[in-house]
């Protein structure tokens, strides 16, 4: 099938490079020009395991194509994907200002023939109706612009489209293998056609054929209206950021009261009412999707006259959390003036490059604000040179660099290659070799046999 995606940020890249990689005639639209000469010469603009190999292939392949040309991919494309960003505003509602100049351009350059239009960027409840009513704006506009010098209008050939909400539900640094690797695939539209070439253009991975497991059943397809599609997504993102936030209320509890909080998630995580997974500790969630979406969807119950009292208090308990690593280092180091604290990890998530609403921010913001000189390393940020506006940090190139002159270490991001560093050098290179783990992820036994005085979340250590 032919398929434009419109926004190249992590969901619209890698859902085209993928759509492309199953044999799809895909087209990117971006109106970064620089950005979209990267991607022309076989570069990704962002780190995500697995996707660079992939775009080469399906470049190579003639069957992806990159442009800033909105008309082009409008033309080409049968399914047109929105794919653009909606970064919170201040008042926690989504800014779907880049959603409304997408549709109003699809709308501008729409031709005869039947289109399928898909929201894939994460929309407040109810923008399917309001995405199409732009659309048709655009479309209007365009008419009013082709009046004759007589004055009237060109009559233009009927415009056929609908609107569907596609939600995606990818984790950045597991993004393309949960592309192909689905738990569902969630359909929201009342047209039997527009779902009909939905599923056609997702057969291949419905049917388990690029599935890491074969073996599985086919991939359930949840078909739906248009606004419980969307709901399914801040529902879906909301759940998994309680449940978070619930396990790091219950690890503050056995911090006073002498439990180990890894033993009480194992044992909560048995009962299959519940399950083993987002029962980690630490020091809270983070990153682009997780705050983004519960906000906006307290902002959606506040504009229908509900109190999401839960919600409220899921934020509540995050905030507080990103400072329970700060309370341990005074804790144990008492006075944090004058003192050199290091961070292993500054990403919000191991596999990523991205630094959105990540905890290592507030905890460089407090460290600085208390008089504590800063260093962090991350392997990404590190090796890519990437600042993005850090500041009151050294950022250093290696682990031993980091621990050199350091009173303690905060274990910020389970990166996995911090489980084989050389602690035992490290050690020797603190002025007091203090390890904070802020994602209980380190071998507890394995750090204190070469010296460290290890502090976990919850741990009653």
């Amino acid at each position: 099938m032919r398929v434009c995606v419109i926004g190249t940020g992590y969901v619209g890249l890698v859902t085209g490079v993928c759509l492309a990689h199953i044999g799809h005639e895909v087209i990117c639209v971006d109106n970064n020009e620089e950005k979209v000469k990267l991607m022309q010469s076989g570069q990704s603009p962002i780190f995500e395991p697995g996707l660079s190999e992939l775009m080469q292939g399906v470049i190579q392949a003639g069957r992806i194509h990159f442009t800033t040309d909105l008309a082009a991919g409008v033309n080409h494309g049968e399914i047109l994907f929105i794919a653009v960003g909606t970064p919170p505003m201040p008042t926690g509602e989504s800014d779907t200002r880049y959603v409304e100049a997408v549709a109003r351009g699809i709308g501008a350059h729409l031709n005869s023939g039947y289109k399928v239009i898909v929201n894939k960027s994460t929309v407040p409840i109810g923008s399917g109706d309001w995405v199409r009513m732009l659309v048709l704006d655009g479309v209007a506009e365009r008419q009013q612009a082709t009046v004759t010098p007589g004055g009237s209008t060109t009559i233009e050939t009927q415009i056929d489209f609908d609107v569907v909400s596609n939600p995606e539900f990818l984790r950045e640094g597991c993004a393309v293998y949960d592309t192909f690797n689905p738990d569902r695939i969630v359909l929201g539209s009342n047209n039997p056609k527009a779902i009909a070439m939905m599923k056609e253009l997702y057969a291949p991975i419905v049917s388990r054929e690029f599935a890491e497991d074969k073996s599985l059943p086919t991939v359930p397809v949840v078909v739906t209206d248009l606004s419980s599609a969307e709901m399914v997504k801040y529902a879906s993102n909301a759940f998994l950021a309680t449940k978070i936030s619930f396990i790091n209320e219950v690890a503050n509890i056995c911090d006073r009261v002498g439990a180990d909080v890894t033993q009480v998630a194992k044992g909560i995580g048995l009962d299959s009412r519940i399950g083993s997974k987002f029962l980690q500790a630490g020091i809270g969630w983070g990153g682009s999707c997780f705050p983004k979406d519960v906000s906006a969807l307290i902002h959606t119950a506040d504009d229908y006259g509900y109190e999401a009292q839960l919600l409220k208090a899921a934020v509540t308990v995050n905030q507080r959390q990103r400072m329970i690593a700060l309370e341990k280092l005074q804790q144990v180091l008492k006075i944090l003036k004058g003192k050199t604290v290091g961070l292993l990890g500054l990403t919000f998530k191991p596999d990523t490059d991205d630094m959105r609403d990540a905890p290592a921010l507030d905890l460089i913001e407090q460290l600085h604000r208390l008089g504590t000189k800063v260093k962090a390393y991350d392997p990404l940020v590190a090796q890519s040179g990437m600042r993005h506006g850090l500041s009151n940090v050294l950022v250093e190139t290696d682990a031993e660099r980091l621990a050199d002159g350091c009173d303690a270490l905060v274990l910020v991001t389970d990166w996995q290659q911090f489980r084989t560093l050389d602690y035992a050098k490290m050690a020797k290179l603190m002025n007091h070799p203090v390890m904070i783990d802020g994602r209980n992820f380190l071998d507890q036994a394995a750090l204190e046999a070469v010296g460290f005085r290890y502090v976990g979340i919850g741990r009653c250590g």
